[in-house]
């Protein structure tokens, strides 16, 4: 197998008997890295690179790869992203790296299940807004923009034989996702053992110095070090990022699960969905998603538990979000439009639903208008005091409405114009 990324680095660079002294700024960069992460593997030599690059004045490569499994990024996506634009204004070097091979494969990362790999021409719909949206975040103009199959496709089957004999069932075997499933009688594909494999290659066709990822990515990202290793590179340290959990509070955001706050929903919307999360899971939010300062926001706390409406820090955390995927304008408005939805008023964005059939029953026009999923899921807002007909609470199940032009609202953030007609 051609390889052209062996390179004569060695981990003596991290590991001499002389490390670098480290001096203020490394230590300021080093504290900057590790805010809000989960873990950073191993400190002690990522100190030492950094302390390196200071002093050659050659930025470290820090590596993410996302494989476009969907066509939107979420909040959650940004916690990783974020961190990358802080190493990115820290002066290193940014590679965004599209998995358009490995998603092919199909990452088995905390399923307990095989993942369906995608198709090419879904993996190219959906890696067209990928980096559109990710530069939201970061500077476009400083990111080196990579596709795995750069280097995987040109493998071939003798490449990636000779690539599968540097790892060992027995460690594959380590992963908490494959032990479980291999336990409980579910199968594992042997595709699946690729995916660690073709990640960790990334790293060495890249040359990483550093590699980050959510906390389900850990097993991956070490075997991107042991690859790097074995091919005579200097292996590179890796971090993770803690999942962020949705607006439920409970699992990780995800658009499947319907508890997202997508980076490119309408200003409202975003401002909406961030004032709707718990008081308690506001300050999560903050430590993974602001751009504050760690004393801001601890200041910001104290005065929330020193009897400051923790509505305040709501506010403030929305619009530095809102601000920052649209504008302070936009976010000056979505909070004028909360404000007025709170005080029971109708928003400015308010959809416009033609319906025919009247009369008809409020939950089929709640169904038809989009409003409840389904007949059932209307009921049952009905029932809990949920809907409201131009402004006004509908107690009656039974209630049929005839033709004429009315708001309807589903909770607090949901509204329609209908007109129904006969």
């Amino acid at each position: 197998m051609t390889n052209p990324s062996v390179t004569p680095k060695t981990a003596a660079a991290v590991h001499g008997s002389a490390p670098l002294p480290l001096t203020d700024s490394v230590l300021e960069a080093l504290a900057i890295t590790k805010r809000g992460v989960e873990e950073l593997l191993i400190e002690s030599e990522f100190a030492q690179k950094l302390a390196r690059s200071e002093k050659t004045g050659q930025p470290l490569r820090i590596k993410l790869g996302l494989d476009p499994t969907a066509p939107d990024l979420h909040l959650g996506h940004t916690v990783v992203l974020n961190k990358l634009r802080q190493l990115q204004d820290l002066g290193h070097q940014v590679i965004f790296l599209i998995g358009d091979f490995t998603s092919m494969i199909g990452d088995p990362s905390g399923r307990n299940a095989t993942r369906p790999p995608l198709t090419r021409e879904q993996i190219e719909e959906n890696a067209k807004t990928y980096f559109r949206q990710a530069s939201l975040v970061l500077d476009a103009s400083r990111t080196e923009i990579r596709y795995n199959s750069e280097w995987c496709d040109p493998l071939g089957a003798r490449g990636m034989i000779e690539l599968s004999s540097r790892y060992t069932v027995a460690r594959m075997m380590e992963r908490d996702d494959f032990t479980k499933r291999f336990k409980s009688g579910t199968p594992i594909s042997i595709h699946e053992f690729l995916y660690p494999l073709m990640q960790g290659y990334d790293s060495v066709a890249l040359k990483a110095d550093l590699e980050l990822g959510g906390t389900d990515q850990k097993f991956n990202l070490l075997v991107g070090r042991e690859l790097q290793k074995d091919y005579g590179q200097e292996p590179q340290c890796i971090l993770t990022m803690p999942l962020l959990e949705g607006l439920d509070g409970v699992e990780k955001m995800s658009k499947s699960k319907n508890n997202y706050i997508g980076i490119t929903e309408p200003a409202n919307t975003m401002f909406g969905k961030l004032m709707s999360i718990s008081d308690v899971m506001m300050w999560r939010y903050f430590d993974l998603l602001s751009f504050r300062s760690i004393a801001d926001i601890a200041q910001l706390k104290s005065e929330v538990e020193g009897g400051r409406n923790p509505r305040d820090a709501k506010v403030a955390l929305a619009q530095e979000i809102v601000t920052r995927f649209h504008s302070a304008q936009a976010a000056e408005e979505a909070l004028a439009d909360f404000v007025n939805r709170s005080k029971g008023g109708i928003p400015d964005d308010v959809q416009d639903v033609a319906v025919s059939g009247a009369p008809l029953g409020v939950a089929h026009l709640l169904k038809q208008a989009g409003l409840c999923a389904s007949t059932s899921e209307a009921m049952r807002m009905v029932d809990q005091g949920g809907v409201r007909i131009d402004g006004a609470v509908v107690a009656d199940k039974a209630l049929k409405l005839e033709a004429g032009t009315f708001v309807l609202q589903v909770g607090k953030r949901k509204f329609a114009r209908v007109t129904l007609s006969a």
